[in-house]
């Protein structure tokens, strides 16, 4: 499946926000990149660029392009309830964030690699796809596979004090996790303006 491959502390760097997660490169040059980034600083932006900027900060987020992300938007404006928050909704309960918030991997990227390579269970079943909804009670856990166990133990290891979110429980022992249900607006975080998304996309 296509992803974002390119430079990911410029990108962070471009919008002043850690998006692939923790990241030096900020704390270093806190300014935008290119030959001209300390001179400009942070220029004033039109209302469309401002919004732009908030659906490319979601989409590199959680790791999905063009023609997926708008997928998501019309699937939630399809349905009852805030389309911002029902679009945020669909992009928490992807697989391979899912495995992201149990500890399965440190990084979004790191658990589509862990989904992709057939690490993961899904009911028992192994499912390498990442963008798989995920549902209320659905189990997931590292594969019995050795080289699975071993990546599960070694990444829960790494992850083991990354809070748990509420919607999720964890079998530490087990290497499993349950969706208990699904995320609510006060569990869904990310440094976006969903209306803002939400308007460019009504235009």
């Amino acid at each position: 499946m296509a992803r974002y491959t390119g430079p990911k502390d410029k990108i962070s760097r471009r919008f002043g926000v850690p998006l692939f997660g923790p990241s030096k490169a900020l704390d270093r040059r806190n300014y935008p990149p290119g030959p001209h980034g300390l001179r400009s600083g942070r220029r004033k932006k039109s209302d469309y660029a401002i919004a732009l900027g908030e659906k490319q900060k979601l989409k590199f987020i959680y790791g999905v392009l063009e023609k997926q992300f708008r997928g998501y938007f019309a699937e939630a404006s399809r349905r009852r309830g805030i389309t911002g928050d029902l679009m945020h909704q669909l992009l928490e309960t992807r697989l391979d964030n899912v495995c992201y918030r149990l500890g399965f991997a440190n990084s979004r990227q790191s658990a589509r690699q862990l989904v992709n390579h057939g690490h993961v269970l899904v009911n028992g079943k192994k499912l390498d796809i990442v963008s798989y909804q995920v549902r209320p009670g659905d189990k997931i856990q590292i594969g019995p596979r050795a080289s699975s166990q071993q990546l599960g133990l070694r990444m829960l290891d790494i992850t083991q004090s990354v809070p748990l979110m509420d919607w999720i429980t964890l079998d530490r022992e087990k290497m499993e996790g349950t969706v208990a249900r699904l995320p609510e607006k006060d569990d869904l975080e990310a440094p976006v303006n969903l209306q803002l998304i939400v308007e460019l996309y009504s235009r």
